[in-house]
This record gives structure tokens, sequence and C-alpha cells, in this order.
């Protein structure tokens, strides 16, 4: 079954724990001093916060598989969706081994959709500059491409 998943950029690690665990009544099970996540059952949803440099608010929402059959069904809805899809493959992204592939629907949201296979010891690194994605605040993501002239976006 799949779960659904939000990260939200947070300026303090701390408060933002203590607050969310008091609104889904649990603690996070992963803890780290840039980054918490809380897998939730009711409802069903994969929970994130982090400091990772960005401006606070929404930093991107995804589909989390649970089995490598399920990610690729989502793959397909992807494709079917429309837009240009990054398949970044196999990755280390908040603290954790996945497979993943991004999309920008058409508000301009990143979403984001993985299979997790393994835990890591350090947060990650994103794919190669220059890559497109739906836009630089995503977790993990490739930095935009700017035009030099403007220093502006590029898609």
């Amino acid at each position: 079954m799949k779960r659904m998943h939000v990260h939200v950029a947070v300026e303090s690690i701390e408060q933002s724990i203590g607050f969310y665990s008091a609104l889904f009544a649990a603690n996070p099970v992963v803890v780290k001093s840039d980054y918490a996540k809380w897998m939730l059952d009711d409802p069903r949803v994969n929970f994130a916060i982090s400091t990772r440099g960005r401006q606070p608010g929404l930093d991107h929402l995804g589909i989390q598989a649970e089995s490598g059959d399920e990610l690729q069904e989502v793959y397909a809805r992807l494709h079917h969706a429309g837009g240009d899809v990054l398949e970044q493959g196999q990755t280390t992204c908040c603290y954790a081994q996945s497979e993943k592939s991004w999309i920008t629907d058409p508000a301009g949201i990143s979403w984001e959709t993985f299979h997790t296979t393994g835990e890591s010891t350090d947060y990650g690194t994103s794919v190669q500059r220059g890559a497109q994605i739906a836009h630089a605040k995503a977790c993990c993501a490739p930095e935009p491409k700017t035009d030099s002239a403007s220093n502006c976006c590029v898609a």
C-alpha cells in the first residue's frame, strides 16, 4: 500500500518536533540535527521536516511505494500525467537509500515518487547540476539551470 509523503522546510527542528509530535500524538521515527520523520498510519503519511537551507513552508509532496512493483506502477502514472519526469534512480536522500523520480504538477509543486531500500548515516546529495526538475526547493533535487544573464531559473 502506497503512502503519501509531505516534506516541510522549518526554521527550528526542536520547536517543530514538539509541535508535530503533539499534533500527530506520536514521536518521530527518525530524528537528526537537521531532519525528522514521522511514519503515520492514520492518516497514512510519511511526514518529514528539515532545515536544509530552504525557505520555511511546503518543500514538496510525494508518493512512497512499499515495493519495486508499486514504484513501477507509480512511475507509469507519472509518464501518463505528462510533463518532464526526472528519473533520478538510486540515490541517498533524507538519511535513506531510495530509488526515485520527480515531476512538477501544473501548479509548480514538486512531486517525488520513491521506494526506500535502506538507511543512510548522512543526509545525501543531489543529482548532477543542471538536470531538469520541478524547482530548486525539492529535497535532494538537482539545482536548477539558470540563465547567467538574468540569473533566473530556466526550464
